[in-house]
């Protein structure tokens, strides 16, 4: 019974990333974005890549923060397209949507535009990993998801959940 206790209680304590906690920012264009805490994917003392889904209520974005990341002027000229790896095997290109830097350049924002012909496929299937073109002396970059996998799935999960609770009322 103990045992039972303790596991219950050390579940408690694990971080949650799909905890559909849906906030908002305004751009300095009256754009209103929403999204959900980015969460971690990869982490080595060398790099890392933090992500999450966006959207704007009509289109669906993948957010990503690559670390290390280009200093502003050549990280304002990334605006290569993104591959992205599913569990179902299928390699999809995402659309480059925006780059800018946020809290006072301690951050940069990767923005891809999700197809809305495969928003299913993203509901469905888990990331497997990224190919990003940080361009310059680095070229690609990729990331195998090893943390989170599904937080990607489950957050979209949340937002088009909300959108169909709404259209109910």
């Amino acid at each position: 019974m103990k045992n039972l206790i303790f596991l219950g209680l050390l579940a408690l304590c694990q971080p949650s990333f799909s905890q559909c906690e849906i906030l908002n920012r305004i751009y300095p264009d009256g754009t209103m974005l929403y999204y959900m805490e980015p969460v971690t994917f990869y982490w080595t003392s060398a790099k890392s890549l933090k992500g999450c889904v966006v959207t704007d209520k009509e289109n669906y974005f993948l957010e990503l923060h690559p670390v290390p990341f280009p200093e502003k002027p050549a990280g304002n000229k990334l605006k290569e397209d993104l591959d992205l790896k599913l569990s179902n095997g299928t390699i999809y290109k995402l659309s480059h949507y925006d780059t800018h830097y946020a809290d006072n350049d301690s951050v940069m924002e990767m923005m891809y535009i999700i197809n809305k012909k495969e928003i299913s496929d993203f509901q469905n299937f888990e990331v497997e990993e990224v190919g990003i073109n940080m361009m310059g002396n680095e070229g690609p970059r990729t990331y195998v998801f090893k943390l989170h996998k599904t937080a990607l799935k489950e957050q979209l999960a949340c937002f088009l959940k909300e959108k169909e609770d709404k259209k109910k009322k």
